[in-house]
């Protein structure tokens, strides 16, 4: 779509996208030629929703999305927009918040001009896809993605500026099967690291990573993980997934307080032994709990994760979701 769209085509829009689970990083240590390396799969709730129209000025009552919007409008050289924040995802619970609101605002932005979003050019200069690509590859096309992280070359013990990296590329990527069906427990406890505390934690982790879990993680990454989703057997992927993330969670202990945060490492225990979860683990920095199931499974799986809550103490949220094998919506508002 033409940068110089004719102002007819400017009409209000909405953009909708679905959350993201974040299952680990294929390598954190520098002795290795690449760092990084996410794996994640895109689910079709809880969701971002955005409606967006032109406007003369940045017009926003939601305080991140008035800045994603500030910063969209700079970029695409246009005078405002007016953003409302419809349904939004829990923030910094390890759903991926910030990436999905900044990219559905952005491709709002444009798409209420008459302009392609061109979203993987400009997330880095939102402030998304510096580490993991899998946000990106989520809002995109959805479904199951393993990005191929960066050369080990550039790390640097002090944060790039907004802008000064690409996103990670897709290194593979599946559609999930359909009847596949993913637990998400969220217990009531403090939000994940994000912001400066998220990267000085990745970046205390990185100086310290043992070169080993690395290797052992590629093993599992390679050898079963992509594999299994390449065959659709949901029981030996969420095995697979559950392994990366306890291997990642060694990378991660002196910084969460173990292999998962409190109470994740309690959920995770219990869902790990219910017949109905093939592999559970924390997304991201938690505290969402994730488990892989089926279809025939749902139900168990669900009591399964309010068995978890009640046997480590603390409320929280349960919910079974598909997963999302389509990229953000996009539809434009009659007038």
């Amino acid at each position: 779509m033409p940068d110089d769209a004719a102002p007819a085509d400017r009409d209000p829009v909405t953009v909708t996208s679905g959350a993201r689970l974040h299952f680990g990083f294929g390598n954190l240590s520098l002795a290795h030629g690449r760092l990084y390396g996410a794996a994640g799969v895109a689910v079709d709730a809880p969701r971002t929703r955005v409606r967006v129209a032109p406007a003369d000025a940045v017009e926003s009552d939601h305080g991140a999305a008035r800045r994603y919007a500030a910063r969209a409008c700079e970029l695409l050289d246009v005078p405002g927009a007016a953003v409302a924040v419809a349904e939004q995802l829990p923030r910094h619970m390890g759903l991926g918040s910030g990436t999905q609101l900044a990219l559905a605002t952005l491709a709002g932005v444009a798409r209420a001009y008459g302009r392609e979003p061109r979203v993987r050019e400009r997330a880095p200069a939102m402030g998304r896809g510096g580490r993991s690509g899998v946000g990106v590859a989520a809002f995109e096309t959805g479904g199951f993605a393993l990005d191929a992280g960066h050369p080990t070359g550039r790390f640097t013990t002090a944060r790039p500026a907004d802008g000064d990296w690409r996103v990670p590329a897709v290194a593979a990527c599946h559609r999930v099967p359909d009847d596949w069906r993913f637990l998400l427990v969220v217990p009531d406890a403090e939000p994940g690291r994000s912001g400066d505390d998220e990267d000085s934690a990745i970046r205390g982790a990185v100086e310290e990573a043992d070169p080993d879990v690395a290797d052992r993680v590629a093993g599992v990454i390679q050898r079963r993980l992509l594999p299994a989703i390449a065959e659709g057997s949901a029981e030996r992927f969420g095995a697979a997934v559950a392994e990366v993330g306890r291997l990642n969670g060694a990378w991660f202990a002196d910084e969460q307080g173990g292999v998962y945060r409190p109470p994740v490492g309690d959920v995770v225990a219990d869902l790990s032994e219910a017949p109905a979860v093939f592999g559970a683990g924390q997304s991201s920095w938690g505290p969402t709990v994730y488990g892989v199931t089926d279809r025939g499974r749902g139900d168990a799986a669900r009591a399964a994760g309010e068995r978890a809550l009640a046997a480590a103490g603390v409320d929280g949220d349960v919910r079974v979701v598909e997963p999302r094998n389509r990229g953000a919506e996009i539809r434009r508002v009659e007038r």
